[in-house]
């Protein structure tokens, strides 16, 4: 037996396709999502604009292109660069060349990315950015078609996605009572972020399925991570209760690339006679090597291949000792290239809804008896007649954030330079909403107002047409005009 019968794993080629393919498309969906919304967000004139933020510090310790010069055409630059590489990922053009044509492209896509999050702020503090950047720079030592996929590489696709589900489920485990005493479910589809067209549906499931669901949840977590590691079809089961899980998440909810991202991970466990059993179009014998020549790893690349499995395995040191801690970190990163991090999400679940509705007037004087008009956003629930929408794994940055305001405090800078924006009109601003009640004209006061949601039940739908029942609760902002906003 020689070196390559292990290192070689000729019979994972249709993963290799799925994870190079698959996470090209996401990267290019996350430069497309920062192109359309990051100069409004974060640029020049944004709402927590990069070149004050930068200002502000003497050094900025994690890498980015912008640490020494910021603007919006170098971050458009940037992101188009982002999206014509990712492009031809998706297309496989690099992956007709030698194994070092994919490990360049996958690393631009890496760093580019990298320099957006790190200068991103709260707008870019999710655990789907780090995991993008990691599964990324991971992904990017699965070689060409010119090579058989690299097994040590799989292996460490598959430890990743054994942290972001064993993680998960450790955290929901230490967290709220919900999870463990199975009622977590009861809530979670109402009150998540940004629920999409099914989350009404889900939620008014009989509470014994709600039950079932935790379960599931529990054991696609904490029990089916394991077999990612055993042997062939066992593993590709493991691998097919994750993808399951995940396709349940996307159709109930919307969570940016997160579902998508750990779906794609699971196809390192999946080898191709699996693959061949469940989709037919899968072909048996991948070798796509030219002239009959030997499809063999060449000594060069598995120096390679070796050397970066060392070094993710020596971070993973960190990582794993966060998973037994009693005090376990959630998406959190432990140096500063965010390679081999920790995840997590909902260790406890919002039993209530609340939302923060944005409201503008024309008129003089900003009481109740002034005509106050409610601007719509894309994603996050406002006119109770509409039926939300699917997003993912596209993110619409300011409406998530939207949601963490009455869980945290409503009087955030970026929320403040917000409505500021809207007293202004400005255009890209208004750009990220999906309705502007005033048709590009400026407002003379706007307020911000809490409301209890609550999914209306199938007769309260029946005789209204609501999907929402909500209810008025506080002023979380009193009205501001333009004077007033500058003040603050």
């Amino acid at each position: 037996m020689d070196w390559a019968s292990w290192f070689d794993a000729p019979e994972y080629e249709f993963a290799r396709q799925v994870l190079q393919r698959g996470f090209a498309v996401l990267y290019f969906i996350a430069f497309l999502s920062s192109l359309n919304q990051f100069p409004a967000l974060l640029g020049e004139r944004g709402l927590l604009p990069v070149p004050d933020y930068l200002e502000g510090r003497s050094r900025l310790r994690r890498p980015s292109l912008f640490r020494w010069r910021y603007s919006d055409r170098l971050l458009r630059g940037v992101c188009c660069t982002g999206l014509a590489v990712a492009g031809t990922l998706v297309a496989g053009l690099p992956q007709l060349g030698p194994p070092w044509l994919p490990l360049l492209a996958f690393l631009a896509l890496w760093l580019l990315y990298m320099s957006i999050t790190n200068v991103g702020q709260t707008f870019y503090g999710f655990g789907w950015e780090m995991l993008l950047l990691e599964a990324g720079f991971t992904v990017a030592f699965l070689g060409s078609d010119q090579t058989p996929p690299p097994r040590p590489v799989l292996l460490l696709l598959a430890w990743l996605l054994f942290r972001l589900e064993f993680g998960a489920g450790m955290i929901k485990i230490r967290g709220g009572s919900e999870w463990r005493d199975l009622t977590a479910l009861y809530y979670h589809h109402e009150t998540q972020p940004m629920p999409g067209p099914l989350s009404r549906h889900a939620h008014l499931l009989p509470k014994p399925l709600h039950r079932m669901e935790v379960l599931g949840n529990h054991f696609a977590q904490l029990v089916a991570p394991f077999a990612l590691f055993t042997p062939q079809p066992v593993a590709s089961a493991a691998a097919g209760i994750v993808i399951f899980t995940q396709l349940w998440l996307v159709a109930s909810g919307n969570f940016a690339w997160l579902n998508w991202a750990a779906i794609v991970l699971a196809f390192s466990a999946v080898s191709d006679p699996v693959a061949h059993t469940v989709l037919t179009f899968v072909p048996l014998d991948w070798h796509p090597a030219a002239g009959g020549a030997a499809w063999r790893m060449p000594l060069w690349w598995l120096a390679v291949v070796l050397a970066v499995t060392v070094l993710l395995l020596v971070l993973s040191y960190w990582p794993v000792r966060n998973l037994f801690s009693s005090r376990q970190l959630m998406n959190a990163s432990f140096n500063r290239w965010q390679l081999v991090n920790s995840y997590g999400a909902f260790g406890s679940v919002t039993r209530l809804r609340i939302e923060i509705v944005v409201e503008g007037t024309v008129d003089t004087e900003p009481d109740d008896d002034a005509d106050w008009r409610e601007y719509g956003f894309k994603g996050k629930p406002g006119e109770v007649h509409r039926l939300p929408q699917q997003w993912a794994p596209y993110h619409l940055r300011l409406d998530w954030l939207m949601w963490f305001l009455p869980l945290r405090t409503v009087h955030e800078e970026w929320f403040y330079a917000f409505l500021g924006k809207l007293l202004e009109a400005d255009r890209p601003t208004l750009r990220l909403l999906r309705d502007d009640p005033f048709d590009g004209g400026r407002p003379r006061w706007v307020r911000a107002r809490g409301y209890l949601y609550r999914f209306a039940t199938r007769a309260e739908f029946r005789d209204t047409g609501q999907r929402w029942i909500r209810t008025p609760l506080y002023e979380a902002i009193p009205a501001l005009s333009v004077h007033r906003s500058r003040q603050t």
